[in-house]
């Protein structure tokens, strides 16, 4: 039996940093070689799997933090893996309830530095009431890791009776964004380039659950959510678009960036549509549910603003994404293709 490899060994013959920045070229991992492996052929649906359990639902998620640095303005690697694993689970619309945790160290990691990150890890579980209920650590040589990685799965528990999934998006939706954007990815490139600005310019990391709960408890029927991780929010409306095979129109005079972020991005070459957020997500609901979702999210960030509509059916898997510009000239808005800033989550 011959086996033939589909990823097209010409132009990538080895693993680049940008098959994990959540662009095209991470899309092409799932589709190509991951997906076909498993046996299973959706991708880009969800950050979490929702599963039946007796007479309820379960959702779990997993993930990786491989950050660098491991700490950064506004949070670290510990604090970091937290948030990420519960979030991903609220993006399912579940209350997080377990974690694991798994360590892979290096030889000769300051022990005040794993003290640092395993006192943080653990605030951040309280704060997020969610309890760290298994794990596991490993120690590689010295010059084979880059001082700590960490894994975690998570799960949660499912207590409405939505459907909360990109085929649940319908023409006339609205795009409800909660918060600005762009933080997260700036603090870690102001620390690597040792870069000092007016204003330090802090992570946007932190966990989503409870305003996901507080959509919920007031009956917003939720049709998709998103949070904006590697590749931003022009990969996730990208991602969404292409799984629920719909168009979209976003508007840049409507989305929400700090000015010192976006004077950041100008300087440096950046654009914040695609900068990783750790704190942020998207939120797809229907037209007459705007207004109130607006002001559910503003309690807790009051930059949260409805972005953009969902315009209309398509079949492509292309060119769905559209920004209308700050003078009314419309642009697509792809998916990235490279990797603007490695190693950041």
């Amino acid at each position: 039996m011959n086996l033939v490899c589909p990823v097209p060994l010409d132009r990538y013959p080895q693993v680049l940093l940008a098959h994990g920045g959540g662009g095209k070229l991470s899309q092409q991992l799932l589709k190509q070689i991951f997906l076909p492996a498993f046996g299973t052929s959706e991708t880009g649906s969800h950050d979490a799997a929702v599963f039946a359990v007796n007479q309820g639902a379960l959702a779990f998620t997993t993930d990786s933090y491989v950050i660098n640095p491991l700490f950064f303005p506004g949070g670290d690697i510990g604090s970091l893996a937290v948030h990420g694993t519960v979030n991903d689970l609220a993006m399912a619309g579940a209350t997080p309830r377990y974690i694991s945790v798994g360590f892979i160290l290096e030889e000769g990691l300051p022990m005040e530095t794993l003290w640092r990150v395993a006192q943080s890890l653990g605030q951040a579980a309280k704060n997020c009431g969610v309890e760290i209920v298994t794990g596991d650590t490993k120690v590689v040589d010295r010059g084979k890791g880059d001082g700590i990685f960490i894994n975690t799965s998570g799960i949660g528990s499912l207590d409405h009776q939505q459907t909360i999934h990109p085929n649940q998006v319908q023409v006339g939706d609205r795009l409800i964004l909660s918060g600005d954007l762009g933080r997260h990815g700036m603090a870690i490139m102001a620390v690597r380039q040792g870069l000092e600005f007016e204003t330090t310019i802090e992570s946007d990391s932190a966990p989503v659950h409870r305003e996901v709960q507080a959509l919920l408890s007031a009956g917003i029927p939720i049709h998709c959510l998103r949070d904006l991780t590697r590749g931003g929010l022009a990969s996730a409306v990208n991602e969404i678009a292409q799984t629920a095979g719909v168009t979209m129109v976003l508007r840049e005079t409507l989305i929400p960036v700090e000015a010192e972020v976006q004077a950041a991005c100008e300087l440096l070459g950046f654009d914040p549509l695609y900068m990783a957020n750790e704190g942020r997500f998207l939120a797809i609901v229907p037209p007459e549910s705007e207004q109130k979702t607006v002001e559910i999210l503003q309690t807790f960030h009051p930059q949260a603003t409805a972005i953009g509509t969902v315009t209309g059916k398509s079949a492509q898997t292309l060119g769905l994404v559209s920004l209308e510009s700050s003078i009314g000239a419309p642009r697509l808005l792809d998916m990235i293709s490279g990797e603007q800033l490695p190693r950041i989550c």
